[in-house]
């Protein structure tokens, strides 16, 4: 199973079988999306930088709400949680989204604006490889990140929703993120595969290439 990154909050997951796109943007100043094609695509809300289904090819199910879903095989568990710390009276909802492939299971916790409860955690279940949101400013910020990440428990950890170069939008580079971690050298991938659930022991940090164009 391999997880590609094209900046925001967008991933394309893709094992034998079937192809997943996560968030993909519309308008986000310093990134295009580049033509994607999937099985399936999920959206954790409806801003424009992350619910631009029209721009995936292949005529993909469209998941948007919580709920369990089986598409292809594949089992994706949608649970809702919030874009803010005030229950959603700032920026109204977030669905996390949890993919159960054969060789990993990914949670993609979208604009998550707050530390989720512990029964929230419980819903969720094993996580092993987990997207989380570290720019601050809309979503959770580097420090609060390093609380999901303890509180979740994953093996592999990519930050996603951070500032790239050419972007103007107001976020924290994951510079900050990884000082939170305490990670001086991570590990920097053009994508990320995973083969038969060999997966660390100890939590990683994984820090992906943008394939934005």
């Amino acid at each position: 199973m391999d997880i590609t990154w094209y900046g925001q909050s967008c991933f394309r997951l893709r094992d034998r079988s079937i192809s997943v796109v996560t968030d993909p943007y519309g308008k986000v100043s310093g990134l295009k999306l580049p033509r994607l094609t999937a099985d399936i695509v999920t959206v954790s809300h409806g801003h424009q930088d992350h619910s631009n289904v029209a721009a995936v090819r292949g005529q993909p199910f469209v998941i948007d709400s919580p709920g369990e879903y089986e598409v292809g095989g594949l089992f994706v568990t949608g649970i809702g949680m919030w874009h803010d710390a005030q229950s959603g009276a700032e920026r109204g909802k977030n669905t996390i989204f949890i993919y159960h492939f054969d060789d990993a299971t990914v949670c993609h916790l979208g604009d998550l604006g707050h530390v989720p409860t512990q029964a929230q955690v419980e819903e969720m279940g094993d996580v092993d490889v987990l997207l989380v949101p570290v720019g601050g400013k809309f979503t959770i910020d580097a420090r609060q990140a390093v609380e999901v990440i303890s509180l979740i428990e994953p093996s592999v950890v990519i930050p996603m929703h951070y500032a790239l170069p050419g972007m103007e939008t107001p976020l924290e580079g994951v510079d900050a993120f990884l000082k939170e971690m305490g990670v001086r050298e991570p590990e920097r991938l053009d994508s990320y595969s995973v083969t038969g659930k060999r997966l660390p022991e100890e939590t990683q940090v994984m820090v992906l290439e943008s394939h934005s164009s």
